[in-house]
């Protein structure tokens, strides 16, 4: 009965029909899976299985339903990936007992990849210089509000992906990109990232 009916009138019925929920989570079960598949065989964690992040990407949908504004969110498949993609990234971190940051106190974020001579900082340019550096360091909070907002759906995605130690080519293929469309997204998060900098000096 609801899987002719579009997401948002779904969402509406959530409150009063459980079939609606039901019909979501089976709907969106395949997005779930396949994320949680991506990454699991792209970054194996040890004491993690992927049933258990199948498991946390059904919770991370879960908070996408109960959350989701349609007035103030981009489309629904778009905020339900992002927290499916972040609420999985979260059990991986939890898993490997690290508290990741999102801009580490020199607000550099280091490109993983098994060729060394590809490695960069998302804001190297910042590296050079201790003053900038302390600066955005003193603001790391309020660079990150401020940088999220500027971000597209693809570069947060991007961004999250990247920040949790993924290469270019783990995240083009966990986000189904070509690793030129990272690569531009990666770009232009530094440029946003500068120009915050650059304003606040």
């Amino acid at each position: 009965m609801y899987e002719e009916i579009s997401d948002n009138e779904l969402l509406d019925r959530v409150s009063d029909n459980e079939m609606a929920t039901e019909t979501l989570f089976e709907k969106y079960k395949p997005l779930i899976t396949g994320i949680a598949k991506k990454i699991y065989y792209s970054r194996k964690v040890s004491g993690i299985e992927i049933g258990d992040l199948i498991q946390e990407g059904m919770v991370g949908f879960s908070v996408a339903i109960n959350t989701y504004n349609e007035e103030e969110e981009a489309s629904f498949y778009t905020f339900a990936r992002m927290c499916v993609l972040r609420r999985i990234l979260s059990s991986i971190n939890a898993a490997n007992t690290k508290k990741h940051q999102i801009l580490n106190e020199s607000i550099s974020v280091e490109n993983i990849s098994e060729d060394p001579s590809t490695k960069e900082n998302i804001f190297s340019d910042y590296e050079s210089n201790p003053e900038r550096m302390l600066i955005a360091g003193e603001n790391t909070k309020e660079l990150m509000n401020k940088i999220e907002k500027e971000l597209t759906n693809l570069e947060c995605e991007v961004f999250e992906l990247k920040t949790a130690g993924f290469n270019y080519k783990e995240i083009a293929e966990i986000l189904d990109k070509e690793p030129k469309s990272i690569d531009n997204a990666i770009s232009r998060i530094k440029n946003k990232a500068s120009k915050y900098l650059n304003e606040k000096e």
